[in-house]
């Protein structure tokens, strides 16, 4: 998603608040926490200039952003991973970009979304080769016990281009 206005925060000063980490790294349902205590927060004009265009979802004075981190010894590309808090719908989010800052993919990988009756939750492990694996489960809401067989998988690939595809 190109936008022709003018940015107000450089992308380098954007980038630096998500320094690499070692992979892999799990991301499950208080990662984010982790990544709030040891990140400065992302600025409002940030949000504004690199998060909000990238939103499917509407972005309201209640929703939250956390800079978590980008995928360490990329050349061809620069990979982001924030967190997106909203009400009963957080995720973690990735984003690519080419060395220009032209978004190249953008995926939701994981997180939880519920609308009071049902609940879905997705946690996300990237490994050392960019191979991004993701468990998924939903139930009732108001379930005592989770029922494993209600649970799914799929493995993304991160491309050394920056592209996300599905693994067979």
């Amino acid at each position: 998603m190109a936008s022709n206005r003018v940015k107000k925060v450089s992308f380098t000063t954007f980038l630096k608040k998500f320094p690499p980490v070692e992979l892999p790294v799990t991301l499950g349902s208080d990662t984010h926490i982790e990544f709030s205590r040891a990140n400065p927060p992302l600025d409002p004009l940030e949000i504004e200039d690199y998060i909000v265009p990238l939103e499917t979802n509407e972005v309201d004075e209640f929703t939250e952003f956390i800079p978590c981190f980008c995928i360490p010894d990329t050349t061809e590309f620069i990979g982001i991973i924030y967190f997106r808090a909203g009400l009963m719908d957080y995720q973690y989010r990735i984003v690519t970009y080419d060395k220009a800052g032209v978004v190249v993919a953008n995926e939701v990988i994981g997180g939880m979304f519920s609308n009071g009756k049902m609940i879905a939750q997705s946690v996300a492990t990237i490994d050392a080769s960019w191979t991004i694996h993701i468990v998924s489960g939903q139930g009732r809401a108001d379930a005592v016990v989770y029922d494993p067989l209600e649970s799914t998988t799929k493995e993304l690939e991160l491309f050394k281009d920056g592209v996300i595809g599905l693994l067979k």
